[in-house]
This record gives structure tokens, sequence and C-alpha cells, in this order.
């Protein structure tokens, strides 16, 4: 591991490339292999300073040669990448019912295989915070990696997320009035830490590796145990004021409808989630529906799983065919009010939903004939997802590694000062 350059960032190295180093190394994980005359360009140095610093952080076994770029006529440009393992970041993905923990190199590789544990999140932190740190120490002391090894750790959940304050809204709620929530796990896990929305994980992971790359007017439509919106227009994610844009899941649909969580009566998440789908799922068994759900134990059916009813729906079960077919319903609503307020080339949708791809996509499509004029509609594209489950996970080490890196350019820049 030759973590030297970032862990020696407040010393006086008497390095006066120290601050382009930084930039160079956070233009490489952000492009991937380039070559000299791209890295000129969007650094806007000479080709002989490019060559140098590239020298010298080969030298520190930054960087290596990764192949050869299009030829512009002439020879083939080398490409210059970092190299593995250079930056390691431990990623925390959490959700409802479960908590997904992995640590993730600069060239997007997992170092172990994803650790799932079945912690549910809560309003709390406490006990929260005792079993999880207990897990992730665990798992640093299996694979030896020590946290001076890692920059830091970035931590995605739903709910109302403020990353610049550092503060979630909607869980982990402080147990003092003192400490914010990203201090409170820097606290824990004595390592810098950042926090985000798992919408927001969602789309850069789709942003930097998945379908949206490269466009510059997209929308990723986490349909998970709640209904969150990744929003890019003009080739930006874009977060709103407080980070809170892309809250469709608590837009009333409903008139006089169930009651939210959030507060209000009628929300999109009350007929059109995980948490929608699995409480509808319940009450229909409970009545004596006819499906296969009704093997399942008083214990599984309490929370049924969305894979669950999926798999059923494969399988031919028709009221777990109906249910996946109402949720596509009234999604494609929700998508043709989006259609026409953003206007976008593609919507992707992802997560746990989004698996039941034709049982949602066909009637969410029918929904979207109905309520969306045409002339846009013609102009967007609705593909799903590629990108697997733990794709937020990559997402997280994306926004996490950039943030860091942004930090000690800033740090090292204050130094050169």
């Amino acid at each position: 591991m030759n973590l030297h350059l970032l862990n020696n960032i407040t010393q006086s190295t008497g390095d006066k490339q120290l601050v382009q180093k930084f930039r160079l190394i956070k233009h490489l994980f952000d492009l991937g292999p380039s070559s000299v005359a791209a890295l000129c360009d969007i650094m806007d140095m000479s080709s002989p300073s490019i060559l140098k610093l590239i020298v010298s952080l080969s030298n520190d076994e930054w960087i290596e040669k990764k192949g050869f770029g299009a030829s512009m006529g002439g020879r083939k440009p080398d490409l210059y990448g970092l190299k593995d393992k250079q930056i390691l970041i431990i990623c925390i993905d959490i959700e409802l019912f479960h908590t997904k923990i992995a640590i993730i190199d600069n060239n997007y590789n997992f170092i172990f295989e994803v650790k799932t544990i079945a912690l549910p999140i809560s309003k709390s932190r406490s006990d929260f915070f005792k079993i999880l740190n207990s897990h992730v120490q665990e798992i640093l002391q299996s694979h030896d990696i020590s946290n001076d090894q890692l920059i830091g750790c970035s931590v995605g959940m739903p709910g109302l997320t403020d990353a610049e304050k550092g503060e979630n809204y909607s869980y982990l709620l402080s147990d003092q009035a003192d400490i914010s929530l990203t201090e409170a796990f820097e606290k824990m896990l004595q390592l810098p830490v950042v926090i985000q929305n798992d919408v927001n994980g969602s789309s850069m992971a789709e942003f930097t590796h998945g379908m949206a790359k490269g466009k510059q007017n997209a929308l990723i439509l986490l349909m998970d145990w709640g209904v969150g919106l990744g929003i890019i227009m003009d080739g930006k994610l874009r977060k709103g004021a407080c980070g809170f844009s892309g809250e469709l899941g608590h837009i009333p649909f409903v008139e006089n409808g169930a009651l939210c969580y959030c507060g209000k009566h009628g929300c999109l998440e009350t007929i059109a989630s995980g948490n929608a789908l699995s409480s509808m799922a319940k009450e229909g068994i409970l009545l004596g529906k006819n499906s296969m759900l009704n093997q399942l134990s008083n214990e599984e059916l309490e929370r049924i799983e969305p894979v669950v009813i999926i798999q059923a729906a494969n399988k031919g079960d028709q009221y777990a065919i109906q249910l996946l077919s109402n949720i596509g319903t009234y999604m494609g609503k929700g998508i043709a009010m989006l259609i026409q307020l953003f206007n976008p080339e593609l919507i992707i949708l992802s997560g746990k939903i989004a698996e039941a791809k034709q049982y949602i996509t066909l009637p969410m499509q029918q929904a979207i004939n109905t309520y969306c004029m045409t002339q846009i509609r013609d102009k967007t594209t609705i593909v799903s997802s590629e990108l697997g489950e733990n794709s937020r996970l990559l997402g997280y080490a994306t926004t996490g590694i950039d943030y860091f890196l942004d930090s000690y350019i800033k740090k090292a820049k204050k130094s050169k000062n």
C-alpha cells in the first residue's frame, strides 16, 4: 500500500509540485487512463510539466502505463492511469433492513466480497453504531487493513440527507444535540467520513459506470423500499439547495390515501414502493388470496421482501403479477409527470422493484402512454439498470474519493501559502 503522499499531506515536504500531483491523481481517478495531451488540456499545463509529474508519481508507484489510446493519424499515444490499491475507501450502504460494507480501491476493485449484515436502520444512533462498528472492525482485522491505509469512509442511507451539514433528518437521529451524524461516524470509526443519500449514490454509479455515462439529461429512479429520484441536468448531478432534491416518493398521489411515515396521506411511496408492495402482499394473503405466497411462515410474511414476490411472479403466480402490475401503473403515472417536467433523454430504473422488469415496465409504459404528451414521451428512452445489486457502493466510492482528494488539494494549497 502506498498512501504516503496522502498521509503526509499536512507535513512540510518542500515539494512545490504537491498540489499538481494531487490534481493529477484526482483527474486520473475521474477520467481513467489518459494521454499526456488530454491531461495537458484538462490541467492547463504544458507537456513537459505533465510528463515531469507523471515520472515523479511513477517513481512513487502511483501511476503506470495502461496501454495505448486511439491514433489521431500518428503513433498511438501512451495512456497513464492509477495503479490498483493506491487509494482504499470503506463504503457503507445502509438500507431499511440490511447494511452492506465494502472496501473499494481507486480503480473500483472490491477488495473482498461485499459483507451484508442484518442490521436495520433505526431512529437512534447508539445501538446501531455499536453493532455496525463491531462488524467494521472485524472486517478490517480479518483482511489486515488498518485505518491509515484508508482515505476515509463513504456512507449512504435513505431519508433526508444534507451532506454539507453532515446530517440526516429521517434516521439515526442525534442522541446528543452538539454532534452531527458525520461527526458521530468519524468519532466511531476514527476516519474522515462523508454521508449522502442513497439515491445520489445510485445516480453517481449510473453517471460514472452505467447507462447515464456521457448523458446530459437523465433521471435515475430508485425503486427500493422507498422511491427516490436522481436528477442529471446539463451533464451534472443536481442535488438541490440542501441535497433534498428528488423526493418523488413523498408527493401525494392519492386523495385521502394511506398515512405515509413522512406524516402526509397518499404519498407515492404508499402505493408504489417496496414497502407498499410488501404491505399489499401481506394484506392480500391474510384475506385469503390464492397465491404461492401462502406458503410463507408468519415471520416471513411479516416483512416480505420484494424479491420473494418477484420470484413468485416469475413462477406464474397471478396474485404476485397483479401486485407488481399495480406498482408499475402507479409508477408510470409518476414517470409521465417527470418526463413533462424534465424532458430527459433517458430514464434508468434501479433498485429492488426494478428487478421485476416486464411485470412493472409493461403497465408502466401503458400509464406513460395515457398520461404523457406524445411529443415529449417519444424523446425519452426508459431502461433498467445493468449495474447489479451493489451498484450504489460504486457511487459511494466515487463521491467519497473525489471528496477526500478535494480536501487534500485544499490542504496542500493552504500549506503552500
